[in-house]
């Protein structure tokens, strides 16, 4: 039987290829060998190798990432991966790492950070959902994202947050894997061989359940995926007994061999034990229905906007923002049930079909987003900055997949005021900056806020717009510009005495200090360093050479921040540096009150001139 013969392929590359890299991950890639080639090469998924970004591929993810042995050895039983690049495995001139990237084509995500895969298929699965709604012709099958998950990284509580949303957006196009092998990396599973329990806790979040007790018998798991029925409004999940390390002796349901490859005297009796391979044969993946692509309604940020004539906090102005650039029809709205708070309810109200309902889980969140991102969507993932911070590998694991997701992180700093230090975000910038291409944004009103949105809209990566909760006086005309990269110089003049840099919050404090000083006749200049990252070093440095004295202030923690930033910028430059930052426990108060009670406002700044 041709299945049977291309799982003995799969076994002899998955232990030849670790072996020849001298590490891996052979066991848990064995454990799911039968699953993977009944989903494959037995017409169950859909996938066109030649064009990867067809929106109407079937999605595989490999949540267990160090399961890629696996993963490379489909790809060379497909045929598109040669015999050479198999024994590539984790060398330093390879694409094929020790877990997957999407350095290789056929590959949407970096997995391998454990718990998140599901919940970025559910992004995709949504996704797929709105193409189909989009177009003017859809294939007869709705597309399907499988997802291959470890019984081990059942136990991150993001995998539950993916659970109990696939239900509540009815993602019936969603279909997990639970490889169930009974071993992690030091021993057993929580639930060991419990199928039952697992099955009893699907279905308690909304699933459809298919059990497999015997995971790698092909004639079982055959059964099962023809059992498969997608047509409800249910995720399904696949719920499989396996052995860990599956069709080779010393492996097989053997403790201590997570991460452990075969030695060369060791695969040689494995190869023998496992007897003739035919080592040509190839299978086929079914390739999907092509439907042409409708073309998306042109889309222009308008030249002219009406600006508000009072004040107004950022974060209404970023949902205002939200009412324009909504109108292309790619970009979506997730937010963790603070949309009446970061504004992002309006999204809700003019496009409510693009507009996600997250609930209190900022993890699930941010992973969604990125599934929605690979399918070319442009997601907006909003809550309190504060909370982002939970969601920092969710984050991190973005740039590695080569996401395009735009995090928004209002009610930063103490200036929220009265609901205390767990509310607000002072280590963000810090967390954002840590990333190494991301764009940090910070405006400091409502025409910086709607053309910073506008800019992160038409920016590629991850980036992040940090909003106030305080209403502040508008600063800047229709006409004003506001790159990425970019500053402004507010206030200068031939005679000042310092260069006070700020944002957001602060960059108001900053202008009453240089009005309070120029009663006094001395005069300092002031710069909006909007864009944190990158900075504008340029200016920063003019100005800190004319003047000879920096003034910094941020409404957040000293290290990491704004100031880390300009210090940077600064470095090798023979010039006073003066730091106001958040250097206290901060407490409940009126946000004039802790302004001053973190020395932070315009008395401050007006005091570190005369140090």
């Amino acid at each position: 039987m041709e299945l049977n013969k291309l799982t003995q392929l799969l076994r002899h590359s998955i232990i030849t290829s670790t072996t020849e890299a001298g590490s891996g991950h052979p066991t848990s890639s064995l454990s799911a060998v039968e699953l993977m080639t009944a989903l494959w090469f037995d017409g169950h998924m859909q996938y066109d190798f030649d064009d990867p970004h067809y929106i109407f591929n079937d999605r595989m993810i490999f949540s267990k990432g160090h399961a890629a042995p696996l993963l490379y050895s489909l790809y060379h039983a497909a045929g598109v991966m040669t015999d050479k690049e198999l024994l590539s495995l984790r060398k330093f001139d390879s694409d094929f790492e020790g877990h997957p990237t999407p350095r290789i084509p056929w590959v949407d995500v970096a997995t391998g950070s454990l718990g998140q895969g599901l919940s970025v298929g559910l992004g995709m699965a949504l996704a797929i959902k709105l193409h189909m709604s989009q177009q003017k012709q859809t294939p007869k099958r709705e597309p399907h994202v499988w997802v291959l998950l470890g019984d081990s990284e059942v136990a991150e509580g993001q995998i539950w947050e993916a659970a109990q949303l696939a239900s509540q957006h009815k993602a019936n196009n969603l279909v997990g894997i639970l490889d169930v092998n009974r071993l992690g990396q030091r021993g057993h599973t929580m639930l060991e061989w419990d199928l039952e329990t697992y099955r009893k806790r699907f279905e308690s979040f909304g699933w459809n359940t298919i059990v497999i007790e015997a995971g790698n018998d092909m004639a079982e798991v055959q059964k099962a995926f023809n059992a498969l029925n997608t047509a409800g409004d249910k995720p399904t999940m696949i719920i499989a007994k396996t052995q860990k390390g599956a069709g080779v002796s010393q492996l097989a349901d053997k403790d201590n061999w997570h991460g452990k490859p075969l030695s060369k005297d060791q695969l040689v009796d494995a190869l023998k034990e496992m007897g003739e391979v035919d080592t040509k044969i190839r299978g086929e993946v079914q390739k999907p229905e092509k439907i042409e692509k409708s073309h998306q309604t042109e889309y222009t940020f308008p030249a002219d906007l009406e600006l508000p004539t009072a004040s107004t906090a950022t974060r209404q102005a970023y949902g205002e923002a939200l009412k324009l650039i909504g109108d292309d029809p790619r970009v979506v709205v997730l937010d963790a049930e603070t949309s009446n708070s970061t504004f992002a309810e309006t999204m809700k109200e003019k496009h409510p079909e693009r507009f996600y309902e997250m609930f209190i889980a900022e993890q699930n969140m941010i992973s969604v987003a990125l599934g929605f991102s690979k399918l070319g969507f442009i997601p907006f993932a909003s809550s309190f900055a504060a909370f982002l911070s939970r969601a920092y590998d969710q984050i991190r694991m973005i740039q590695y997949s080569e996401g395009n997701v735009k995090i928004v992180g209002s009610h930063a700093g103490v200036s929220i005021g009265v609901d205390g230090s767990s509310q607000m975000a002072l280590e963000d910038i810090a967390m954002m900056r840590g990333l190494l291409d991301a764009t940090i944004l910070y405006p400091s009103d409502y025409t910086s806020t709607m053309k910073l949105v506008e800019a992160m809209h038409a920016d590629q990566g991850i980036s992040y717009l940090r909003l106030t909760r305080e209403k502040t006086p508008i600063l800047y005309a229709n006409t004003d510009q506001f790159p990425v990269g970019g500053s402004k110089v507010l206030k200068q003049a031939d005679t000042d005495k310092a260069v006070v840099v700020a944002a957001g919050i602060t960059l108001h404090e900053a202008l009453k200090a240089h009005a309070t000083l120029a009663e006094k006749g001395t005069t300092v200049a002031v710069i909006d360093a909007y864009s944190v990252k990158p900075l504008d070093k340029k200016t920063i440095q003019a100005q800190a050479e004319k003047t000879g004295h920096v003034i910094i202030v941020e409404d957040h923690y000293p290290d990491g921040g704004l100031g880390d930033a300009v210090l940077q910028a600064l470095q090798g430059m023979e010039v006073k540096i003066t730091h106001l930052c958040v250097k206290h426990n901060p407490r409940s108060g009126e946000p004039a009150e802790l302004l001053r009670y973190e020395e932070i406002d315009a008395e401050a700044i007006v005091k570190a001139l005369s140090k």
